[in-house]
């Protein structure tokens, strides 16, 4: 355990003017809180604050950090209090240690709904302030470290947990030394036998080639010392997490693995950065397609680089990393370089990034879901994905996740850009929306201000702002349908009681079932939340009380018909609109929040009621329903060639059915893909316009959309 004047010896280092007194006041503090702990090791408990500490003084920073660090447990574990805090170490330090205590309660569970409001609070907590992050992380970093004692159980969750989150969250941070070290050990616990296998081929390769990083780094000085580049070379072996990702990324064996060793050349300034780069050019052939300038482009969190790819002796790949002292810092500390210290004072490094500002770009990226999946597949693709860099025809450059596509680069720009994208051009040349885009390309993107996206963008689509929007655009438009459809409805059902149903009747029927408006109730409506006749009694309560209060979905010659016997007359009841049971569907009532459902036997949706079987309530088709019959929707896929529609929509009629509605889901230039709102009898005629559709030449599939196919 480091002790007392070793931790100051770390500080006074780097910051000979560090309050010495306050550190000390806090090591006191600290250890007295936690004298009667400890660890699962045996160890005594406030070893674990000092290491963590410890850690931060590698980053250089401030006395009010390290003082949290030495604190960050104490009103979790002990009876230290949050006013206490703020009374013997100031406001500051108080709500610093008390953003890591909110952080230490919050789980990262496998509940998806858990899991994406911790991580809500994990931003919100970043957006506070930063300094934060960085002490949980080296909390988080020690406690790997020191995970032997613990059981497989706990060791696998809280390195799977440190995998996915911490580990991501620090590269995000251009925290790059701190993700190694974390990747790397949670990688000896996950998976053993692989970092096992990897240092074994190391082994066997050091004892075949010898240790040829002192050769190749020797290589290097002499290049630069005959170019007159005055520089510091830094070789290493990679880290064996980092090469079995490239070997799982690429399918390949350890043997054909290129570049394992990676250098690094430090200079003066950024004209020597270019300088040793064509020196190192000049004296080795250089790997095409493998030199990325992240100086003159540099990365959200700071970072700034030029990385290049050589042939090393015996024809290895060799990467090399050319930067300036102070873009090395930022490199290894990311955005912690914004409080580091030097000699007593803050170092103004002018390539670090003030953390309010990087924050803000970041959240700005990560929108707020609708849905806990949404948002934390937002988190995912946009914010633990290494980035490529993309221009436009004028220059701006935008970051996106590594296999962006032309649609996430439109969306990047605006969301009207997305929108009505209807094709790109990358370096010129005209390119299928789905391609897979590469650092440096230049995009242009190709507009129609009436083009909308389409469902089979979700699919083309990697970031989370894409996805988001695209979904969003389906959204309106599917609610847009919704209402056309409501309205419909609406209409035939006062007019079918020769009632009066204007704007102003809809107007109140709205108010009278709470509605926040017109549209919104439509739109309920079109749906099949509610009712044509849940509307006409809001507006004409004692006309329905002669009508029998039963599922009326269909009409024939302007009458209602009974559909489904067996609810209860006194419970609003509706169709389910994720089965769309028609008549010939086994069906069954669900009754939950006084309205009962009606949903088909194999519905998706009945496995979450499975725990209240006392709601289910036994139905079944009235006898005159296949006479009313009931909509339906098919999605059918066929040729896109003149001619092919109109044949669909005869062969329907020809069968007795009817459209109700269609929408085109994707029209592609050999095919088309159409959603057709069908109104049929029962399944026996759904059935016989389905074998109709299949034995034509045109159409290659067709079938039933209901839950369990969407």
């Amino acid at each position: 355990m480091i002790r007392q004047f070793e931790l100051l010896e770390l500080v006074q280092a780097y910051n000979p003017n560090t309050d010495v007194a306050l550190l000390n006041r806090a090591y006191v503090y600290g250890a007295k809180a936690h004298a009667k702990q400890t660890r699962a090791s045996g160890e005594p408990y406030f070893g674990h604050p000092l290491e963590v500490a410890a850690i931060l003084t590698e980053l250089k920073l401030d006395d009010a950090t390290i003082v949290t660090a030495l604190l960050h447990d104490t009103v979790e574990d002990t009876e230290a209090t949050h006013d206490e805090l703020r009374t013997l170490f100031g406001e500051e330090i108080a709500g610093l240690v008390d953003g890591v205590t909110k952080l230490n309660r919050l789980e990262m569970t496998s509940k998806e709904q858990e899991q994406a409001e911790n991580f809500r609070k994990l931003l919100l907590a970043m957006a506070k302030d930063v300094r934060v992050i960085l002490v949980k992380l080296a909390d988080r970093l020690h406690n790997i470290r020191t995970l032997g004692p613990l059981r497989q159980e706990k060791r696998e969750r809280i390195a799977r947990e440190t995998m996915e989150i911490f580990a991501p969250l620090a590269g995000r941070m251009g925290m790059q030394k701190i993700r190694d070290e974390l990747e790397d050990l949670c990688f000896e616990v996950l998976n053993p036998e692989a970092r096992t296998s990897i240092m074994r081929r190391f082994l066997k390769l050091r004892r075949e080639k010898g240790d040829i990083i002192p050769n190749i780094t020797a290589m290097i000085e002499e290049t630069l010392y005959d170019a007159k580049v005055p520089a510091m070379v830094m070789g290493r072996e990679k880290k064996p997490y980092s090469i079995w990702k490239k070997m799982e990324e690429k399918q390949i064996p350890f043997s054909r693995l290129s570049d394992i060793y990676g250098f690094r050349i430090v200079t003066e300034d950024e004209a020597a950065c270019y300088a040793a780069m064509g020196a190192v050019h000049k004296k080795m052939r250089v790997i095409p397609g493998r030199m990325k300038d992240y100086i003159s482009g540099p990365k959200s969190n700071g970072y700034r680089s030029i990385h290049t790819t050589v042939s090393g002796p015996g024809a290895s790949r060799v990467e090399i990393q050319i930067r300036t002292r102070d873009m090395h810092e930022v490199a290894e500390s990311g955005v912690a370089a914004h409080w580091s210290y030097k000699d007593g004072e803050r170092s103004q490094n002018p390539f670090a990034v003030e953390p309010s500002h990087w924050l803000s770009g970041l959240l700005e990226r990560i929108e707020k879901g609708d849905t806990p999946s949404e948002f934390m597949e937002q988190v995912t693709l946009d914010m633990f994905h290494d980035q490529v860099f993309c221009f436009t025809p004028k220059g701006d450059v935008y970051g996106l996740p590594r296999g962006a596509t032309p649609i996430d680069f439109a969306y990047a720009i605006h969301t009207r850009v997305g929108d009505s994208c209807v094709g790109a051009k990358v370096d010129g040349q005209r390119v299928p929306l789905w391609t897979r885009l590469r650092n440096g390309q230049s995009v242009d993107i190709i507009r129609v201000e009436a083009s909308r996206p389409t469902a089979v963008w979700m699919d083309m689509a990697k970031t989370g702002r894409a996805k988001a929007a695209i979904r969003r655009a389906l959204r309106m438009d599917e609610r847009g349908e919704h209402i056309r459809r409501g309205r419909e409805i609406a209409r035939q059902s006062f007019a079918r009681r020769e009632l009066d149903g204007g704007e102003k009747a809809l107007e109140t029927a709205a108010r009278k079932l709470s509605m926040p408006s017109v549209d919104e109730m439509l739109a309920k409506l079109g749906a099949a939340e509610i009712s044509g006749r849940q509307i006409v009694g809001a507006v004409y309560p004692r006309i329905l009380e002669k009508e029998p209060d039963i599922a009326q979905l269909g009409a024939q010659n302007g009458k209602a018909r009974v559909l489904v016997v067996g609810a209860p007359a006194s419970l609003p009841f509706v169709f389910a609109p994720c089965c769309e049971p028609i008549p010939g569907d086994r069906i069954v009532g669900i009754r939950d929040q006084g309205v009962v459902t009606c949903h088909s036997i194999d519905c998706i949706e009945l496995t979450s009621h499975e725990d209240h079987m006392d709601r289910w309530i036994d139905l079944k088709w009235d006898e005159n329903a296949i006479h009313i019959g009931r909509a339906t929707n098919v999605d059918i896929s066929l040729a896109n060639q003149a001619g092919a529609l109109g044949s669909i929509a005869t062969l329907i009629g020809e069968h007795g059915a009817n459209i109700e509605n269609f929408a085109t889901l994707d029209r592609l230039p050999d095919f088309w893909r159409l959603r057709v709102n069908l109104a049929v009898r029962d399944v026996k005629h759904l059935s016989s316009i389905l074998t109709a559709l299949e034995a034509q030449t045109i159409v290659t599939d067709v079938k039933r959309v209901r839950a369990e196919s969407r």
